[in-house]
């Protein structure tokens, strides 16, 4: 079998034996392959289901669509505040779906062009790695074995439930069930107040559903600073999202129109649907990466640094390492993968200048050390923190949202942390970004000059303020 690489220019004498097989074609995987690719090296990659993975059929990209459509719905029915004569007459789902699996088509159509370009053999079907170099995939005609120099692991995530907790895909629902349904439920139970809770609470708290949130731990959103959370919640609350923190899931039944859940305390709610969203899971069940001895912990693949297990040759990325579950994260980690086999010796990744969004309303942003964190790395007196309240910036009054910006820094330092509340602030994240991984200090940015009137001037007030030279903000 005689194969042209187009992205080398070279010959491959046998496909089945490559510079790097790949196993998953999600957010790491696929990006290991297109980076590897690029370098002149030849590649397989395999994947069960559609080139993209979970992110993008059934994850970041139908959500987001989802919220934006939840946006426009908001918008409808407040645009009275604004002078605008418009009338919200509900929600058509049928609609919505058109033009979230539209979105979904044509990034998928857009990926699969980008793939083909590059002249990455790509393999359909289920893969299970059989050797340290080996990955061995079934077929309709059997078994064919694809056998790398490298091997990257990069098989995703799943939707996790609790003990006893049984999903059917009708009353009680994974984020991949939501996505599909066909109608806007009158009530929800949302079990999880993370990100996949929040933003589902508040997709169907605007498409008209009641939604009660069940977290057991005391604050939503618990991962981010705890200024970020309580902001969440009074703005939940104001739309009338109920969220029950500190309260355990206890048990579930079935009923004729729906379900029913008691928490801890005794306190029974009953709607319509149950979400469970607490957690994903990493999918390496049954791949054979025990068999060949890599390293695991509950499921998830070990890596050093430098994506590496402890199986020479074997490398992993994305949602099976331990850490942030987040598509850019997967994206980092297969370049730097690729990156790193073809020996350009890349920087390590920085997990803390990961940047992180939760699209719910208000958003969610932030990059770096919370408080918390900053205050146990550098003792409560070895850091300073800031907090510029929206409400000063006008391109906020305009797009009538609340929110805030907090910056944390070592004391005489570089900003360390940068959190953001309110409408929009995941396009703010880039600049923040820049700011923690550049350790820069506030004296470094309050010279920047930021556009107005834009959300953007909100990130410049805040680091004006903490270097000393407050404007738009009282001393």
């Amino acid at each position: 079998m005689v194969r042209v690489n187009r992205a080398s220019g070279g010959i491959v004498a046998d496909a089945n034996h490559v510079d790097v097989v790949i196993l998953g074609a999600g957010s790491g995987g696929y990006a290991c392959a297109l980076r590897a690719a690029q370098l002149g090296l030849t590649v397989v990659l395999i994947e069960k289901d559609n080139l993209g993975g979970t992110c993008l059929h059934v994850g970041c990209i139908p959500t987001k669509a989802l919220l934006h459509a939840a946006e426009v719905a908001d918008a409808t029915r407040d645009a009275g505040q604004f002078g605008v004569q418009a009338t919200f007459d509900g929600i058509d789902m049928a609609a919505v779906n058109t033009y979230k699996d539209g979105v979904v088509q044509r990034l998928f159509k857009g990926l699969t062009g980008l793939i083909n370009g590059r002249g990455i053999t790509v393999v359909a079907g289920a893969g299970r790695l059989t050797a340290p170099n080996t990955v061995e995939v079934d077929g309709p005609e059997g078994s064919t074995a694809y056998v790398g120099k490298h091997v990257v692991l990069a098989s995703g995530s799943y939707s996790r439930t609790l003990p006893g907790l049984e999903i059917d895909g009708e009353r009680v629902l994974t984020s991949e069930h939501a996505l599909r349904l066909d109608r806007v439920p009158s009530s929800v139970i949302v079990l999880g107040g993370g990100v996949i809770g929040c933003e589902f609470a508040s997709v169907w708290r605007s498409f008209g559903a009641e939604v009660t949130i069940v977290e057991a731990l005391p604050r939503l959103m618990a991962a981010e600073d705890a200024d970020s959370s309580k902001q969440l919640e009074r703005a939940f609350r104001k739309r009338k999202i109920k969220a029950l923190t500190g309260t355990a899931f206890e048990s579930y039944e079935k009923t004729e129109t729906g379900v029913r859940v008691t928490v801890a305390g005794g306190d029974v709610l009953e709607a319509e649907l149950l979400l469970v969203a607490v957690g994903r899971g990493a999918t390496t069940d049954g791949l054979g990466y025990d068999e060949q001895g890599v390293a695991m912990d509950r499921g998830f693949v070990l890596a050093d640094e430098r994506c590496r297990t402890n199986v020479p040759g074997v490398f992993a990325v994305g949602d099976i390492v331990p850490g942030l579950q987040l598509a850019h994260r997967g994206f980092a980690q297969g370049i730097f993968v690729a990156e790193e086999i073809a020996g350009l010796s890349p920087a390590p990744i920085d997990e803390a200048g990961i940047p992180r969004v939760t699209y719910c309303d208000p958003e969610l942003a932030s990059v770096g050390l919370t408080q918390a964190q900053a205050e146990e790395a550098h003792g409560a007196d070895g850091i300073e923190t800031l907090t510029y309240d929206l409400g000063g910036n006008g391109k906020s009054q305009i797009l009538k949202t609340q929110g805030s910006v907090k910056l944390v820094r070592r004391k005489d330092g570089p900003v360390v942390g940068v959190h953001l509340v309110g409408a929009r602030v995941g396009e703010l994240i880039g600049e923040a970004q820049l700011i923690y991984n550049w350790e820069a200090f506030p004296e470094d940015v309050a010279p920047l000059v930021h556009a107005h009137p834009t959300q953007n001037e909100a990130l410049g007030e805040a680091h004006l303020a903490l270097a000393g030279k407050p404007l738009h903000a009282h001393s």
